[in-house]
């Protein structure tokens, strides 16, 4: 499997960590895939060229049939309105998994991100130990059943139908759908369970025995890593890159969306619509306005803390190998 990730040329450059993150990620996809019978809920379906899109017409895309495309949907802010680390961490919180000192920690890293813009190696660090602390010693099937409930109580309600739709409209074509995160790979999972789709792609922590070790196998998915786990899940499933379509809402996926041969910007934050627009990308915003980007990141500690802190929580969970 290690080598499947080198099967096809870089248009960037990845770590040793990205590219073991993202073969990892691309595995534990791969031996949870879901059913093809597995019932997908109804969803309202959508013209891509409706007001809201970038009004191309698409009569031949996705194309039916073509078992050797797939499409690959980020989360956060595509799929689902904010950040699925936010409402995971919730679940956790009201579950007792936080103590006050974690809670007060996870508001100062929560604030660097922020205030800061940018992702300071230390602080990422800092963060990533100490939310892979919190499920150290749990068990990789306790973890899923609160991802399951977790799911009915903050995220069912949060998936954008636009984005919705599209998915579908590969899945109508016989295309497989995948969620690509920097979520724990089981919540991500848990997500695309809920949602018909084929399966996911995520934050990939060891286990051993079923138990989280609180070590992480290779690094979050996040931009590059993201990637490298559509790469070696591409070539281990027989896709081609240029008939598949990626979707994002963020810049730092342009290494995702550059891959495919159908990229798209979904809900764009600035640097992304603005690569977009000269790359002649189709773009989608399902918002009603533009200050909507940034839903689910609240600025009060309480349960904004337990945000950051699980947006540490990119870091969680396991190694399905």
């Amino acid at each position: 499997m290690a080598a499947l990730g080198w099967l096809t040329p870089r248009r960037r450059s990845a770590t040793a960590r990205s590219v073991l993150a993202g073969e990892a990620s691309a595995e534990a996809a791969r031996r949870t895939a879901l059913d093809d019978a597995r019932e997908a809920p109804d969803a309202d379906h959508e013209d891509p060229g409706e007001p809201g899109g970038s009004g191309k017409h698409e009569p031949d895309f996705p194309v039916l049939g073509d078992d050797r495309a797939a499409a690959f949907f980020d989360l956060d802010n595509t799929v689902m309105q904010g950040a699925a680390l936010f409402h995971f961490g919730r679940g956790l919180y009201k579950r007792k998994f936080f103590e006050t000192r974690d809670l007060a920690r996870f508001a100062w890293q929560q604030a660097w991100f922020r205030l800061a813009g940018v992702e300071d190696p230390e602080h990422m660090q800092e963060a990533r130990d100490s939310a892979l602390s919190i499920v150290k010693g749990h068990r990789v099937a306790e973890l899923q059943s609160i991802g399951e409930e977790i799911y009915d109580e903050y995220m069912a309600e949060r998936i954008w139908p636009g984005t919705r739709a599209l998915a579908q409209a590969h899945l109508d074509a016989g295309q497989r759908v995948w969620l690509v995160t920097a979520a724990p790979v089981e919540i991500a999972q848990v997500i695309a369970r809920r949602l018909g789709l084929t399966g996911a792609l995520g934050t990939v922590a060891e286990s051993v025995d079923g138990v989280y070790t609180g070590k992480l196998v290779g690094e979050p998915l996040h931009g590059p890593a993201k990637a490298e786990a559509v790469r070696a899940l591409t070539a281990a499933e027989g896709l081609d890159l240029s008939r598949c379509a990626a979707y994002s809402d963020s810049h730092n996926d342009i290494p995702m969306l550059s891959l495919v041969g159908h990229p798209y910007a979904i809900n764009p934050d600035a640097k992304l619509r603005r690569h977009a627009r000269e790359l002649d990308w189709r773009l989608r915003d399902y918002r009603t306005g533009r200050k909507a980007a940034k839903v689910g990141i609240p600025a009060a500690a309480g349960v904004g803390a337990v945000a950051g802190g699980t947006a540490a929580a990119i870091a969680l969970h396991r190694r399905r190998r």
